[in-house]
């Protein structure tokens, strides 16, 4: 029986978990250099200790009511196919462990939300939380312009820093 670590986070009022294994890093949000003409979901660039990452806001990737940031929001600093993102969430609560055994293919009945971005859902006690799949965040189309956006503006972003 295999064991997962998960990193619980919360977006509107939705449970979610990641593999702790997938997780760079927990920040508070920075502030963010916008770039123009990027979908809306896209806050824009941070430059962690000259690395250049761009930051998502789940809420608006997940067509979800806006909410301002708050001291309970964090940025999850993830690490997807070789590049690092952020994705602000609305607080980072705590570290579960969960048994394959409680995880289950995401039921079609999940209503107001878009399946494709869960990889199961995983039983903890009587609660549920949406195993986010991170490969399916971003389509391939959107994650070549992820990194097009970073590459033409990673010298201006580092350059503010300094």
């Amino acid at each position: 029986m295999a064991i997962q670590q998960l990193i619980k986070f919360s977006v509107a009022d939705l449970d979610f978990g990641i593999n702790i294994n997938q997780i760079f890093q927990i920040i508070k949000p920075q502030e963010v250099f916008k770039v123009p003409n990027t979908p809306p979901f896209i806050e824009g660039l941070i430059n962690l200790r000259g690395k250049v990452l761009t930051i998502f806001n789940l809420r608006k990737r997940f067509s979800l009511p806006e909410k301002a940031a708050d001291e309970d929001t964090k940025v999850l600093i993830v690490n997807m196919n070789d590049m690092l993102l952020g994705f602000t969430v609305d607080n980072v609560t705590e570290i579960v462990r969960i048994n394959d055994e409680e995880i289950v293919d995401t039921p079609a009945t999940l209503k107001d939300f878009e399946h494709r971005f869960l990889s199961g859902v995983a039983k903890l006690g009587e609660k549920l939380i949406l195993l986010l799949d991170l490969k399916k965040v971003l389509t391939p189309d959107e994650e070549l312009q992820v990194q097009e956006i970073v590459e033409q503006n990673a010298a201006q972003v580092i350059g503010e820093e300094n």
